[in-house]
This record gives C-alpha cells, structure tokens and sequence, in this order.
C-alpha cells in the first residue's frame, strides 16, 4: 500500500510551522497511542500511531523536510540513507514532542534526554501525626516536634565510600544515570537500575553509612497549630521531607491533626455539643441553671414542663474555624434524670405525688396519655 502524505498524516499544510507540527504530532500521539486504546481496533490505531510518528520524524527535521518537499517519499527513503535514518533519530524526536507525557505514562520522575547526566529526584514526603486537645485546636498553640532527618557522614564525608577509596563511574549508564529500553517501537528512558540514577558505584562502601553518605538522625522542629483547626486537616512544611537524591529538592512534612476525646464537648464542625442533665424538679418547676463553654460558664433558663430531649442553643459559643468569619455555635441537649437510692421517706412522697397526678387526669402528662390512646387504636 502506497504511503499517505507526511502533511495529510499529521493534517497539516506544506507551510506549517515547526510548533504546528510538533502540536499536531501531540494530538495524535494522545490520540492513537496503544497504552490509551486496548480495544477490538487496538492494531489499527497502533499503524496510525506509527504513521504519525514516521511522519513527524520526517517533518520535524529541516534537511529530512527539505528533501521530502522536493523528492517526495523517495527522498527520505530508509534504503538510499545511511545511519542517520529515522530508527536511529526517532527516539530523540519522540522525546523531544512528547517527552513529558509519555513519561508520566510510565510513571518516571526524571526529566531531560538521553545524554543529559545524572538524574535527580525530590525527596519523599513525610507524615507526623499530632494529637491536641479541643481547646489547643480552638486556640492554637506552637509545639516542637521531633522528625527523622538526614545529615552528611563523619566518616566518609558524604562520599559514601571507604576511607582511602573512592567511587567510580557506572558501567552501566557510563555515568549518565539512565538507561535506554526499547518498548516494542519505540525507546523508553529509565533510571539505571545499577547505580539508581546516581552514575557512580562505590565497590567499597563506607561502613558507617553502609555506603549512603548519610546517617538517620533526628531534629527538633517548631511547629505553629493555627486556631480553629480540625481533626484530620493537614500543616504542610516544605522541605522537612526526606532528602532528594543528585541534588533534588527535599520532599515536604505533612502534620495530620488529630484530636482528644474531650470530657464534656463533641465538635461538629465549627459547633460543639453538649449533654446537661438536671433534676426532675428542674424540668418540672424550671429554672436557671450554669452550663460550661469554651471561654467559661453561660446561663440558661429551663422553662417548666422541659422533657430529655429539648436542645439549647448558644450563638457563637462555639468554635471559630481556620477558613471561618464568625465562630460557631454551642448545642446543649438537656438530659432529665431520674433520682436513683431513694430513701422510704422520699419513696412515700413519691407515691403521694403520683396519686394526686392521678387524680389531675391527663393534663400533668400530655405526652403518656397521647402515648395510650395510639396503643388502644394499634391494638383495636
């Protein structure tokens, strides 16, 4: 089968610029690529994806465009060209148009071509879980902390090699920290699984450091709990990871808040709850009574006849969150409670006041007669 234009391949004109080019070889890359289509029709796009990336070759180099705008196919063919054809090129023009995704695709975290030296790599992230009281989350507060950390051998002096010896450049990448794989057509960078992307090989390891250049030690960090915050919220600190390797950044500490069971209040957000028992003769007769809060005591008046269950509600006693304009709110849920241990004296009085709520009928317990009548006309 005779060959498509190189222009038609990619849908470009004959005047397009070197980026129109490279942009429209993007798109079909993402389009075609075999990772992205494993379906019934994965053969084809696969010959669409070489297609496109034969033509991008030919286009994307000014003396192999030059000759294709003049000779046509003839003019680029393999068999009248010498080393410098497109299987010897094609990995640097594929890198070059695509490098940073495909390289995502197959999760490396290098950058650069092939040639380009040694590779870093930021450091990983680190954890630390802090546990704080609901009133040092409401208020904040600043604590020190201690986390592992890395500091430079004193006996090798950060070489990693033994005392006398020194490390030597990798056989493998020839220093260059990567190596090229072929991936059925095309070729894939990766890290040197010799040396791990440093270029050099220590023969004789330090063994102080076991030949990392580096010891595990610990530091104390001041840390800054702003007011407000929450279990489970996060203070990033940048750079108090571990540290990169060939000179990569260092990764980023990440606290997680985690927050005390506390006595009296349960947090809801930026509101707090609360259960107030009171007496029988309290719910009964009514009255004020002291509840607790974050900043001290509030009042509030019980009306008479309050049952277990009515909920109080205090503005702004609650707690003002980090991203919050105005604090929230205190949520008191009142608990009646029934005296336990009486007294045969009490026991009498007890039975008295029954009797003469007896005797008022229905209007002392509205809620247990209403409770009787449904029963009856279940039942019936």
């Amino acid at each position: 089968m005779a060959k498509r234009d190189y222009y038609e391949v990619l849908g470009v004109a004959k005047t397009a610029s070197d980026e129109d080019i490279k942009k429209a070889y993007r798109k079909h890359a993402m389009k075609y690529h075999p990772d992205r289509n494993q379906g019934g029709d994965a053969k084809a796009t696969e010959e669409k994806f070489k297609e496109s990336k034969e033509a991008y070759e030919m286009l994307s180099d000014p003396q192999k465009r030059a000759a294709y705008d003049q000779h046509g196919h003839a003019g680029v063919d393999p068999n009248m060209r010498g080393p410098a054809g497109p299987g010897a090129e094609g990995y640097g023009g594929f890198a070059e148009a695509f490098g940073d995704i495909f390289g995502d695709m197959f999760g490396q975290q290098q950058r650069g071509r092939p040639g380009s030296g040694r590779q870093a790599f930021r450091g990983s992230d680190l954890s630390y879980a802090m546990e704080v009281t609901l009133e040092e989350a409401a208020r904040g507060k600043e604590a020190q902390i201690r986390i592992p950390s890395w500091e430079a051998c004193d006996v090798c002096h950060g070489s990693g090699a033994k005392a006398g010896t020194q490390a030597k450049t990798c056989g493998t990448c020839a220093g260059a920290g990567s190596v090229q794989m072929r991936q059925g057509f095309f070729s894939v960078q990766q890290t040197c699984p010799t040396c791990r992307g440093t270029g050099k090989v220590i023969p004789e390891p330090c063994t102080a450091c076991h030949g990392q250049g580096k010891l595990k030690k610990q530091k104390t960090l001041e840390v800054k709990i702003p007011g407000g915050i929450d279990a489970g919220m996060r203070i990033r600190s940048a750079g108090n990871g571990e540290p990169g390797t060939n000179g990569g950044p260092a990764g980023d500490l990440y606290i997680e808040i985690r927050l005390k069971k506390h006595d009296i209040f349960e947090r809801d957000g930026d509101d707090l709850h609360c259960s107030v028992p009171i007496s029988i003769v309290t719910a009964a007769l009514g009255g004020e009574i002291d509840v607790p809060t974050l900043a001290g005591k509030a009042a509030i008046d019980i009306p008479e006849g309050t049952q277990t269950g009515k909920q109080f509600r205090l503005r702004g006693k609650g707690i003002k969150g980090v991203r919050a304009s105005y604090p929230g709110d205190l949520y008191c849920h009142i608990v009646v409670e029934t005296p336990v241990k009486l007294s045969e004296h009490q026991r009498k009085l007890l039975r008295d006041l029954d009797e003469s709520f007896k005797k008022g009928g229905s209007k002392h317990s509205p809620a247990g007669d209403s409770w009787t009548n449904r029963l009856k006309n279940f039942f019936s």
